[in-house]
């Protein structure tokens, strides 16, 4: 390990962080169980082909945008755990996290699919995305925001410069893009959604750019303000000018895209760290600080546990008829609240279930970290 950034004293821990990314998971446990679909509004739904991205949208590139942010910190750890391993040694942790991650990926999707099922989906791409921005966080700051751009130019004239057999170049729908196209050539050995692992490297390295910036202790509040709020602008409008020549879009991670979350990633954790690490009002944010300090427990192990059990299960109701216990729980808020509101509880109970889940893991000091 040689990163010039690592041997900087390091400040206390961002509470801020912690809360920000227990934020995106408590948001992703929310937009992904759902009650009646009617009871909530357009912004927690994916954008479908061709709309503008909403707040669904949003939390993924996020959870990226904070594991760039984390990665600073977690290097500094390493390095004063073991101050004389070497680059070997350090990529061999690096890899082990990446390997976990995949497999708790494919854990879950073979719960979904009951079977067998080896594919790309969000601890996989989390996995890959943070090898790759944790090795190149070994390389100086200027050299990793040069790469961050060079990978999204680079993404960018893929889809709009290159033609590929059978697909014309700058072709951009649902059916009809290039990395559609390759994607359709990697599903046969198990590979499909590999080439989003470019522009979310971009995301994770961007991140990193921030998270050296918290531990730099020169910098004040005034600084990382700066950073955040107006790095976070700069970064967002950028996006949206890019948008004007290719349309953001989740199914491919286009680089405006990539550019206006991260941006928007930036506002949002600034918000957080003015509130909680420079105002000091915490409080109001246990909650999700709680969630992210165990966001794997909380992700994965919600999902493992509703899939197999909740969703396994079954009950009568009262007219007889047979249905699993998530379904029954769903009717049992609506029919005490009504559809909006008992959607509502419904969701909302699910969440503050594993919040208790993980109160109690948080104060015996039971933290779970790939």
């Amino acid at each position: 390990m040689t990163s010039p950034d690592v041997d900087k004293p390091r400040p206390a821990r961002l509470a801020s962080l912690d809360a920000f990314r227990g934020f995106t998971i408590v948001a992703m446990l929310f937009v992904n169980n759902p009650g009646h679909p009617e009871a909530f509004p357009d912004q927690f739904r994916h954008a479908a082909w061709g709309e503008f991205v909403t707040f669904c949208d949003m939390i993924f590139p996020w959870f990226l945008f904070i594991v760039g942010v984390a990665i600073p910190f977690s290097a500094a750890s390493f390095r004063k755990r073991e101050p004389d391993a070497g680059l070997l040694r350090y990529g061999s942790k690096l890899f082990k996290r990446c390997v976990l991650l995949i497999f708790l990926g494919v854990l879950i999707d073979c719960s979904v699919y009951k079977r067998i099922h080896i594919g790309m989906n969000v601890l996989q791409l989390i996995g890959l995305a943070f090898l790759c921005g944790a090795l190149l966080y070994e390389t100086p700051r200027r050299v990793r925001l040069g790469v961050a751009a060079g990978l999204l130019v680079a993404y960018w004239i893929l889809i709009r410069f290159i033609p590929l057999p059978g697909l014309a170049a700058g072709s951009f729908e649902q059916n009809a893009n290039a990395v559609g196209w390759i994607n359709q050539r990697l599903r046969p050995f198990y590979l499909a959604g590999i080439p989003s692992v470019i522009p979310t490297t971009a995301l994770v390295l961007i991140g990193t750019w921030y998270g050296d910036r918290f531990r730099d202790a020169a910098l004040t509040a005034r600084d990382h303000f700066k950073a955040l709020f107006g790095g976070g602008a700069v970064l967002a409008l950028a996006g949206l000018v890019w948008h004007l020549d290719l349309e953001m879009s989740k199914f491919v991670w286009t680089p405006s895209y990539i550019l206006f979350a991260a941006g928007l990633g930036a506002i949002v954790l600034g918000a957080f760290y003015w509130l909680i690490d420079h105002v000091g009002w915490r409080r109001w944010a246990f909650l999700f600080i709680v969630y992210g300090m165990n966001a794997i427990t909380a992700y994965f192990v919600s999902i493992i546990v509703r899939l197999h059990t909740v969703q396994e299960w079954t009950m009568k109701t009262a007219a007889g008829e047979t249905v699993t216990l998530w379904r029954g729980l769903l009717m049992f808020w609506t029919n005490l609240a009504g559809t909006f509101w008992g959607s509502w509880f419904f969701t909302s109970s699910y969440i503050l279930f594993w919040f208790f889940v993980l109160l109690w893991m948080y104060r015996r000091g039971c933290f779970w970290r790939v």
